[in-house]
């Protein structure tokens, strides 16, 4: 970044910040729009909620057959479309894609696959979704869309008595968090963040480990999402009309906290038992984007509008504090030439876990435990849902398999009335998490406030359950 332009920035308050508030994704946010965007962070960050209806624990009426419409066929939603048609009780009524020919491939796939299923197609629009979601016959949404769409439509839904699942974030302004929550709490609809982390199988072991006291009391974690997506941000062919690229350049914080966050916060009973309090953040500066957008505009003038000098910094590292003096480091990089690492490290009084580069676990300061000792802790440890569907899982696949887990489990919730894994508090508070880090790096690492979603209710709610117990009725299709 140019040093006059960078001390500007610093000295008026407005270093990194981003456009999220103002909804704008294309090209550079002015010094105006980034200076109320900071401002309607803090404003949220303070506000107080009276809970209208607690959803944590909530149990919607069951659901014999999960009727679902699916919104955005990119990246992510043919995985989820193709993961969704191997779950029993489920029918997919609806696809939706701004692209006509994503949504004619789509079905076409399902129907080259045997399957039974015969969506009807919406396509064309930016508002195409609308259309599904007046339909009585759909019971789910599921929103694989950019990450702008991703509350509007959850909200539209809940608010045509559809439950709501969306993709990671599920908001992009502490305004729209606050949506979430309102929504979820006056329509009784469920609206769960698909946090697909949450079901990685080392990940629900150490849950799982937690929750019988391996660990002892929980005194610190360690989540992140380090993956070096350059390359893939860039492309023309990757993300619709390059939107993921324009979050990073009108940014400045952790944009994707919720991979390493979300099973930190569910084996701390975040939401649940004890809440998060206060966050600082720090940012470095970006050593990469701006270089590699000149490098390209200087051959392909496609690259011209990116050519810009406010991309956000490689690494964040955002440090948070619960109630109950619990701490969490969360980081984020997706520039850095470096081996994928989502960290979950876990630590507590009586031992200790951590995932990457290897799967380890600890009982003291001696050192790591063996091979074969961590395999008998496995055993021992395997939580009953993979126990159930696990070895399936990993066929079917989607991120080695966690990603079916959790669409599978989300089913069985619903068919048979059960409580959500994850519910909107969960989705609220773990996409804020970005959000308030954005304000920190602007404010030199100053702490701020995390709003308390539950509006209390966190002092009472039961922790998340692993147990099968009342569900663990559906099967699985095989192919």
């Amino acid at each position: 970044m140019n040093n006059n332009r960078r001390e500007f920035l610093k000295l008026s308050g407005l270093a990194g910040l981003g456009i999220a508030g103002s909804g704008l994704l294309g090209g550079c946010a002015t010094a105006e729009q980034q200076q109320s965007n900071l401002a309607a962070i803090e404003q949220q960050a303070k506000r107080k909620h009276t809970q209208r209806f607690n959803m944590s624990g909530y149990r919607a009426p069951k659901l014999d057959k999960v009727r679902i419409g699916f919104v955005g066929l990119g990246m992510r939603g043919p995985g989820a479309v193709n993961r969704m048609s191997r779950i029993e009780g489920v029918e997919i009524m609806a696809l939706c894609d701004l692209i006509p020919e994503r949504a004619e491939a789509m079905k076409k796939k399902l129907q080259e696959a045997g399957t039974a299923h015969n969506p009807t197609l919406y396509s064309g629009r930016e508002d195409s979704w609308k259309e599904m979601c007046l339909r009585t016959d759909i019971d789910l949404i599921y929103i694989t869309t950019p990450w702008h769409l991703h509350t509007p439509i959850a909200v539209y839904a809940m608010e045509h008595d559809k439950h709501a699942a969306t993709e990671v974030p599920a908001a992009v302004t502490m305004e729209e968090c606050w949506q979430l929550v309102e929504t979820s709490e006056r329509t009784r609809k469920h609206c769960m963040m698909l946090e697909n982390c949450c079901y990685d199988f080392f990940e629900i072991l150490t849950l799982n480990m937690a929750r019988q006291g391996y660990f002892g009391e929980i005194i610190h974690g360690e989540g992140a999402y380090i993956h070096q997506l350059v390359d893939l941000n860039f492309s023309k062919e990757g993300y619709q009309d390059m939107w993921r690229l324009k979050e990073n350049l009108t940014r400045n914080g952790n944009l994707y906290p919720t991979h390493g966050l979300g099973p930190i916060c569910q084996i701390m009973n975040i939401n649940r038992g004890d809440v998060m309090d206060y966050l600082t953040a720090v940012q470095s500066d970006d050593f990469q984007m701006f270089e590699e957008a000149k490098k390209r505009a200087a051959s392909d003038p496609f690259y011209d509008k990116f050519e810009q000098d406010t991309y956000r910094g490689n690494m964040n590292t955002t440090s948070i504090r619960t109630k109950k003096g619990r701490t969490m480091m969360i980081q984020h990089d997706v520039t850095s030439p470096r081996p994928y690492s989502r960290i979950h490290l876990v630590s507590g009084t009586k031992g200790m876990a951590r995932k990457w580069p290897e799967q380890k676990l600890s009982k003291g300061h001696e050192g790591w435990l063996s091979e074969q000792e961590v395999k008998a802790l496995e055993e021992q440890y395997t939580p009953e849902i993979v126990q159930k569907i696990g070895e399936m899982a990993k066929k079917i696949g989607g991120h080695g398999g966690m990603d079916f887990m959790m669409d599978w489990r989300l089913i069985d919730c619903l068919r048979n009335g059960l409580p959500l894994d994850q519910d909107v508090y969960d989705a609220a508070s773990w996409t804020a998490v970005g959000l308030l880090s954005e304000w920190s790096v602007a404010n030199r690492s100053n702490s701020i406030d995390v709003p308390d979603f539950t509006a209390g209710a966190w002092q009472t709610n039961a922790p998340v359950s692993l147990s099968l117990a009342g569900g663990g009725t559906t099967n699985v299709i095989v192919q």
